[in-house]
C-alpha cells in the first residue's frame, strides 16, 4: 500500500475527533536559520482556535488498527473495514512536506491500540521526538495520548506536544462499561490528574531560566453524544467537574453518527446537529459568562434547540430585566441576550464617556430583536413585551416551508 492509499484511509479514520482546535500554546517559530515551521503562522485552515485563529494541521491517525471493541468507533477491532499503518518516518516525512508546501502549520496525532497502550504511545510520542529534535520542527503538534500507557510516556508526550488530549468519550461509567468496555474513567480522570500536576509544575518554574516545557497549550477531551442516553445536564456537569478538577482547555462535544454494521446497541440515527451546537454554547455560558450548570437546561434536563440557552435563561428569569446598559455591572451584561463578552467590554468603555444608545447597538450590528426587550438604554425603555407571553413565541425562529429537490 503506498502512501496516498494510508493517508486516504488515516485521514478520513481521523476525522471522527473533534478536539483538535490548537490555541493556548506559547509562541514559537524558526529564527536565525534554525529549524522549521511556526505555532503562529496560518496555511490553508482546517481548525478554528478559540481567540479566532485558523491553523491547518495534518490530521491523522497512526494506524486504524486497533485491539479495542468500542462499539461506537467505526475503528473498532470487529469493524469490516479497511486497515493501514504508518511508520514513525513515514508521519515525520509526511508532516514536513506538507509544511513545506504550505498546506500546514502543525500535526493532530492520534491512534489505534496496537500490541498493547505502552507499545502505542511510544511510537505516536517518537513522532513528536523525531519531529522536535531530528528536524527543528516548531509547528503546533497535539498528541492524543492513551490512559493506560505509562506514566512515563504520557510525561515524554509533554515534553515535544504543544496539546495533549484524553477522551473521555461518554459522561457515565455505566455508558462507558456498555459500550467500551475496554476503558474507564477512573483511568482516565488518574491521567487527567497527573497531566495537571505535570502542567502546574511547569507553570510554577515557567519564570526559571532553564524551565523545561510541557503541553504549553493544556489538556482538553471529546464527549460523544447522542450514543447513549445521557441528558445535556449530565454532560454538563461532567464538563464543569472536569474543568475545575483537571483545568481543561476545552471539552469538545461531537455528535454520535452511525456507522456501518453498527450494534444494536446504538442508536439508530444520528442526534440533531443542533444538540451539539447548544452544548458549545452552554459550555461557553460556564466558562466565560458566569453561569452554573445548574441555571442551563430545558426539560428532562435537555437543551432547547429552538433557541439558545442564553436566551432560554432570560425568558424563565424574566425578573432579572430590563438591564441598564448605561448602569448595570459587567455580571449583570453577559446575561443579557444578545450580548457577547467582547461587546460588554466595549460598553463598559464607551459609555465612561457617553450615554449608550440605540444608534450605538445598531452601529455594533447586534441583535436588535433579540436584544431590545431586555434592556434600557439612553433613548429606550422596553414596552410591556417582557411580561407578555408572546415574548417566547416572537423571539423563536419562524417555522419555514419545505423545499421540494425540483
Amino acid at each position: 500500500m503506498d502512501m496516498l492509499e494510508k493517508l486516504g484511509i488515516l485521514a478520513d479514520a481521523a476525522k471522527y475527533d473533534a478536539s483538535c482546535a490548537s490555541s493556548g500554546t506559547d509562541k514559537k517559530h524558526a529564527a536565525a536559520g534554525k529549524g522549521i515551521g511556526s505555532t503562529e503562522g496560518m496555511g490553508i485552515c482546517h481548525s478554528y482556535a478559540p481567540d479566532g485563529r485558523c491553523i491547518s494541521l495534518l490530521k491523522v491517525l497512526l494506524t486504524n488498527a486497533c485491539n479495542f471493541d468500542c462499539l461506537y468507533c467505526v475503528n473498532r477491532a470487529s469493524s469490516n473495514v479497511p486497515r493501514a499503518r504508518f511508520t514513525v518516518a513515514e508521519i515525520v516525512k509526511l508532516t514536513l512536506d506538507f509544511y513545506r508546501r504550505n498546506y500546514i502549520e502543525g500535526l493532530f496525532l492520534s491512534s489505534g491500540i496496537i500490541r498493547n497502550p505502552d507499545y502505542t504511545m511510544e511510537q505516536v510520542v517518537a513522532v513528536a521526538k523525531s519531529l522536535r529534535l531530528d528536524h527543528g520542527f516548531h509547528g503546533y503538534i497535539h498528541l492524543k495520548t492513551i490512559p493506560e500507557a505509562s506514566e512515563a510516556l504520557i510525561t515524554e508526550a509533554g515534553l515535544y506536544a504543544d496539546r495533549l488530549s484524553i477522551n473521555v468519550e461518554l459522561p457515565t461509567e455505566a455508558a462507558l462499561t456498555a459500550l467500551a468496555p475496554e476503558k474507564s474513567i477512573p483511568s482516565i480522570r488518574r491521567t487527567m490528574g497527573r497531566l495537571r500536576l505535570k502542567l502546574d509544575e511547569a507553570k510554577s518554574e515557567k519564570h526559571l531560566k532553564h524551565a523545561r516545557r510541557f503541553a504549553p497549550a493544556g489538556q482538553s477531551t471529546q464527549m460523544i453524544i447522542g450514543a447513549d442516553a445521557s441528558t445535556d445536564r449530565s454532560i454538563l456537569d461532567l464538563s464543569a467537574n472536569l474543568y475545575g478538577s483537571y483545568r481543561l482547555k476545552r471539552v469538545y462535544y461531537s455528535a454520535f453518527s452511525p456507522i456501518p454494521d453498527s450494534s444494536l446497541k446504538l442508536p439508530p440515527k444520528a442526534p440533531p446537529l443542533m444538540r451539539e451546537h447548544r452544548l458549545y454554547q452552554a459550555d461557553w455560558l460556564l466558562r466565560f459568562y458566569g453561569f452554573q450548570v445548574s441555571e442551563i437546561g430545558g426539560k428532562g434536563g435537555m437543551l432547547d434547540l429552538d433557541i439558545d440557552p442564553k436566551l432560554a435563561w432570560a425568558l424563565a428569569n424574566r425578573d432579572r430585566f430590563p438591564v441598564d446598559l448605561n448602569r448595570a455591572p459587567r455580571e449583570e451584561l453577559l446575561r443579557v441576550p444578545g450580548l457577547g463578552s467582547k461587546t460588554v467590554e466595549r460598553l463598559i468603555s464607551a459609555r465612561r464617556y457617553r450615554t449608550i444608545r440605540s444608534d450605538d447597538l445598531v452601529q455594533l450590528r447586534l441583535p436588535l430583536a433579540k436584544l431590545m426587550p431586555f434592556v434600557v438604554l439612553g433613548d429606550h425603555k422596553p414596552s410591556g413585551l417582557l411580561d407578555s407571553e408572546r415574548l417566547s413565541a416572537l423571539l423563536r425562529p419562524k417555522p419555514t416551508q419545505m423545499q421540494l429537490p425540483f
